[in-house]
This record gives structure tokens, C-alpha cells and sequence, in this order.
């Protein structure tokens, strides 16, 4: 096996660490909003209207 070749697949083995490494997926939320009259529901996971 050459340098050139064991350089290379030394790179490929790294690259997909060193790309996860740069996200931080731990801190990432999504946020939900609904219309103005309309709550979001967490059990069914959908905005329903609001009851006063």
C-alpha cells in the first residue's frame, strides 16, 4: 500500500467524525406556533382551537 493510498483512507475514516463533531444536536429545538385563536395540543401533536 502507497503513502498517496493510506493518507486517503486515513482521511475517508475521519471525515464523518469530524463533520458530527461541528453539530451541535444536543442544543437544536423546534418551536411550534399556531394561528391567532388556536393553541398547540402536545397529545395530539396539533394546534386546536382555543376554549375560553
Amino acid at each position: 500500500m502507497t503513502i498517496k493510498t493510506a493518507l486517503t483512507a486515513f482521511a475517508l475514516v475521519l471525515a464523518p467524525g469530524l463533520a458530527l463533531a461541528e453539530c451541535d444536536w444536543s442544543k437544536q429545538t423546534a418551536s411550534m406556533s399556531c394561528a391567532d385563536g388556536m393553541t398547540y395540543d402536545s397529545a395530539t401533536q396539533a394546534c386546536v382551537p382555543t376554549t375560553s
